[in-house]
């Protein structure tokens, strides 16, 4: 078979289809400039085939099954179900496959070419690709977007690799439940399928290196965070150092673990490894181009998301950007700025974030460990979501609201929500610090009941007939501190 060797150009080439680069690509076309994406397998990249939409679409499917176990609760005979995880597996795959075909309609109105492959650089701003058949594309460019993200990481622990322990990818993909699935990491995807894999009917054991999940969350956060997920029937395994794995994942598996000072095994049938992420910047020939890592191995960039090569940009994880597909999309608004003339730049982000157990936990702004550690003085509005009305509605009063607000003002300072609907809850939040509204005006904003949102006037009003206290921790969340620090 011949290979194309022709150079061919461009005026924009971007090296992984991740979400804000297919947004890139889409943007750039439309506007009139020959535009290509080389993406070695996912037609919209990690976010909708392998992490954000479909693990989302999973959980839904084991809030269903916590759901089924609940129907007492709700006047229905409770009976005996199974989970067939194969269905679950194609509601998801459906899912993705719909998602697959709007991303490559989009390519097609707007011009813009999808060339699915393997690509590295074989010089300045001039990568090549190389095809399933074989053949090769060499593509220059005016401008380069690298957006190759990152990857589950596998630490080089004993007998690891060879356990050949599920990604998030594979644990997705699962057609059974696991009989006893042990999750390395307490992060986000490790909470996240623990809870999801428990309520499919599996026993699940969380083993993390440090004291508490979610260290760098306040003490209430983590504490209610864990409690919920132990009702539940999750085991958590904390301050633990895991020194070696042996067996197979999927037939049966052991980790020995270090514990306080005590060594420890334990047995499942599955591992699942959720212990972090690291760049793809391995085999895509960086320093042909110029560009730089960093000491941690990230695209070295600066504040507009160019890197040390002229016209070469890097967005999303690889650039070393929070690890959420919203900044990514953010990361293109930064770069289409840098190229048409505008200002953006990546200091000074507020940053959502939203981890989807059930209940959800997400934050905005500063979280009170922040604060504190800034030396920033803040008044504190806490309130439980059994003082929210819609989530009595809903049987769902787990978690709480809180948020700072600055002392010599009514500016705030973040907000933090543990409850139903809390992503959606902290949007209303964060539109309001984004323009510069005083909490007042979340206060006495008539908003809709019984709806979830309409949580933020209790939660503002909270201060009102409840006397100034001073280094109170009111787990209860009904009274507010002042603290000056």
């Amino acid at each position: 078979m011949s290979t194309r060797t022709s150079l061919e150009e461009f005026d924009l080439v971007i090296l992984g289809g991740g979400t804000g680069g297919t947004v890139a690509a889409w943007t750039f076309a439309t506007q009139g400039q020959r535009v290509a994406v080389i993406e070695r397998k996912y037609v919209g990249g990690s976010c909708p085939n392998i992490a954000c939409l479909p693990s989302k679409n999973v959980i839904h499917s084991a809030k269903v099954a916590s759901y089924l176990r609940r129907s007492e609760e709700f006047g229905m005979a409770k009976r005996d179900f199974t989970v067939d995880m194969r269905v679950v597996r194609e509601r998801k795959r459906r899912m993705v496959s719909g998602w697959n075909d709007v991303y490559l309609e989009n390519y097609r109105k707007t011009g813009a070419e999808l060339i699915l492959g393997s690509g590295r650089f074989i010089g300045a701003k001039t990568l090549e690709a190389k095809l399933a058949n074989g053949s090769t594309r060499q593509l220059r460019a005016s401008n380069v977007i690298i957006n190759t993200g990152t990857r589950a990481a596998i630490e080089p622990v004993p007998g690891l690799a060879d356990a050949e322990p599920l990604t998030h990818i594979e644990a997705l993909e699962l057609d059974e439940v696991p009989q006893h699935l042990l999750v390395l990491g307490g992060g986000y995807i490790g909470l996240e399928l623990s809870q999801a894999m428990r309520r499919f009917g599996s026993k699940v054991t969380v083993i993390h290196r440090n004291e508490r999940l979610l260290d760098r969350e306040d003490d209430d956060v983590t504490e209610a965070l864990q409690m919920l997920l132990e009702e539940e029937g999750i085991d958590f395994v904390l301050n633990a150092r895991i020194n070696r794995v042996s067996g197979k994942s999927g037939q049966s598996v052991a980790v020995l673990v270090e514990q306080n000072g005590l060594t420890k095994t334990f047995e499942g049938s599955h591992v699942l490894v959720a212990t972090g992420r690291t760049p793809n910047t391995q085999g895509i020939a960086l320093e042909l181009a110029g560009v730089e890592l960093s000491q941690s191995g990230y695209v070295k960039v600066n504040d507009h998301l160019e890197t040390t090569a002229p016209g070469v940009w890097a967005i999303g994880e690889v650039a070393g950007s929070p690890q959420f597909t919203h900044v990514s999309v953010d990361d293109f608004r930064v770069v289409h700025a840098s190229l048409t003339g505008g200002k953006r730049v990546t200091t000074g982000r507020q940053i959502p974030f939203c981890l989807f157990t059930d209940p959800e936990f997400a934050r905005i702004g500063l979280s009170e460990k922040e604060a504190s550690a800034q030396c920033i003085p803040y008044r504190l509005f806490k309130i439980p979501m059994e003082a929210v009305m819609r989530a009595t509605t809903l049987s769902e009063t787990r978690g709480f609201l809180k948020a700072l607000v600055e002392v010599d003002s009514d500016r705030i300072l973040g907000f933090t929500a543990l409850g139903v609907g809390a992503g959606e809850v902290m949007t209303s939040v964060e539109i309001a610090m984004t323009s510069g509204l005083p909490y007042t005006t979340l206060r006495d904003t008539i908003l809709t009941h019984p709806t979830l949102v309409e949580g933020l006037i209790p939660l503002f009003s909270s201060s009102a007939s409840i006397p100034k206290l001073t280094g109170e921790d009111n787990r209860a969340g009904l009274k507010r501190k002042t603290v000056s620090r």
